[in-house]
């Protein structure tokens, strides 16, 4: 390709970049450019306007999608999670569970990060909530600084790569679309599709892989040098009952069992173990938000659970006139069931928005939301536009152009996804990048669910990486007295170092990433 159109295209990346690095919102600069470039490219005879009229389809399917409703779903479920405190009690309960040995908080961290990162996958908040709480702690029991900060930032970014993190559906979405585009162009008319569940199921092993890594490494780094995380005495320890254990630990973990349970099972579809999410976490919060009985929080978690397994062993259809008798009273037991399940949940409702939970957490929902959507709207503006300008023939002829195949394509996208990742988040990273170099990558064939994983992989290891990491700035604005930068970059290193060989068992062992989701979905 040649003339006016590639020097659009051209220009276009160079503003696009240089607007990002200046530190302009992501929002104005992708649709600015995208009006400025289109405009030029309508003036010189390059772009076709008509276009342009594919723009108002594209934006209500983004809008409509039932995929994407489950966004909103899930960071209101990860706000309430947040809110409703269960942080603290998780950290202190991990805390004397493990203290005892050494490495044992930091282990904790790492146990806790998992957790609360699957609910939450919200990486600036679980590492500012975890520096507050156990960084304190550790330092105070004579932890190495540089250890103890590793160890949180580290555990923080375990949300990006552990199901079900709200960024995997975008970028679920984003690849399922990049995916067809390369099989279309591929003169292919039978299309395959991948699904949310499908990247879920991609993302189990690598991500369980990644966590024991990092447990392996604190436990392995204390025993060799004790005085780099101390055992807490025993006295001061404490001791943890298996009833205090279980009335911390089971409510997230049945909580992320049902949701990922349900989807990787096929019970259900991404939206809807979503909405089970935001249920639950509401029933979770109203029970920890204490003045009132419990009696019917507890009745509407039962309630939720008999219901599902009413739904997996009788057809509760609806308008069915000759349903068997078992059916019709599984249908009005079910009735009973969501009666109780709705009190209990509007209990919830009414005790979270008396103590200002509801209120500020609708409020966070709604900002993440609204911003997640207008990038979306703004990078298909861009990607139209730059599509239309032959973008596509100068990617394609780019990676072409590089030495060793779609291998050597495939480092360099991830080398540019990894620096990206210093100024951006993940969601921005994936709606711009993704669909401009993915249906090329595909088309050499790469693996849609393998290329999502390293992605996701990648992004994490550059949240890390000093000296711009975004996870090193976040612990840093809740550095205790005593702590410096320098420990933080010193301490993280080891941890970029197991994100580094994660990412090479990933490349070397592609089916780590592709064996679950063909064993579970064909």
């Amino acid at each position: 390709m040649s003339g006016p159109g590639l020097w659009l295209n051209i220009a276009m990346m160079v503003v696009l970049c240089t607007g990002i690095m200046i530190g302009l919102p992501v929002v104005f600069i992708l649709t600015g450019c995208a009006m400025f470039f289109g405009g030029l490219g309508i003036l010189l005879g390059v772009f076709d306007a008509f276009l342009l009229g594919a723009l108002a389809q594209r934006v209500f399917g983004t809008m409509t999608s039932d995929t994407l409703v489950a966004i909103p779903l899930f960071i209101f479920m990860g706000m309430m999670l947040e809110r409703s405190r269960i942080a603290p009690d998780l950290l202190e309960a991990m805390g004397r569970l493990f203290g005892k040995v050494n490495g044992g908080l930091a282990i904790s961290v790492t146990v806790v990060g998992a957790l609360l990162g699957a609910s939450a996958g919200v990486v600036g908040a679980t590492v500012v909530t975890m520096g507050l709480i156990a960084l304190p702690a550790m330092m105070r029991h004579r932890y190495d600084p540089g250890f103890a900060t590793g160890s949180i930032c580290a555990a923080g970014t375990l949300g990006q790569i552990i199901p079900p993190a709200t960024v995997m559906i975008v970028l679920g979405e984003v690849l399922a679309s990049a995916y067809q585009q390369a099989q279309l162009a591929q003169g292919l008319f039978s299309i395959d599709t991948i699904s949310v569940g499908d990247l879920y199921a991609g993302a189990m092993i690598p991500s369980l892989v990644l966590t024991a890594m990092y447990i392996l490494w604190q436990a392995f780094l204390c025993w060799w040098k004790p005085a780099t995380g101390p055992a807490v005495p025993a006295a001061e320890a404490g001791t943890v009952s298996w009833s205090e254990l279980m009335e911390v630990l089971v409510a997230p973990i049945v909580l992320l069992v049902a949701i990922l349970g349900s989807t990787l099972a096929g019970i259900a579809t991404p939206t809807e173990s979503a909405a089970v999410g935001a249920v639950g976490a509401t029933l979770l919060a109203g029970l920890r938000a204490g003045r009132g009985s419990r009696l019917p929080i507890h009745a509407a978690n039962a309630a939720a659970l008999l219901l599902v397994a009413l739904g997996m062993a009788f057809d509760l259809r609806l308008g069915r006139h000759d349903a068997p008798l078992a059916d019709q009273l599984a249908l009005a037991l079910a009735t009973v069931l969501a009666v109780v399940l709705a009190l209990g949940l509007l209990v919830s409702l009414w005790r979270t928005f008396r103590d200002g939970i509801l209120a500020a957490t609708c409020h966070n929902t709604m900002s993440v939301t609204a911003m997640i959507f207008a990038t979306l709207i703004g990078a298909t503006l861009f990607s139209l536009v730059f599509r239309g300008l032959g973008g596509d023939d100068v990617v394609r002829a780019f990676l072409d152009a590089i030495p060793g195949g779609k291998y050597g394509a495939l480092f360099v996208v991830m080398l540019i996804v990894f620096i990206l990742g210093f100024p951006l988040d993940f969601v921005e990273i994936v709606i711009i990048v993704v669909p401009i170099v993915g249906p090329v990558l595909m088309q050499m064939g790469i693996d849609p669910i393998w290329l999502g994983v390293l992605i996701s992989l990648n992004l994490q290891t550059s949240f890390l990486t000093p000296p711009l990491g975004p996870t090193l700035f976040y612990i840093q604005s809740v550095l205790p007295p005593g702590v410096t930068s320098q420990d933080v970059y010193r301490g993280i290193i080891p941890f970029v170092g197991i994100q580094v060989i994660a990412i090479l068992f990933v490349v070397l062992v592609p089916e780590s990433a592709t064996w679950l989701p063909k064993w579970l979905f064909g």
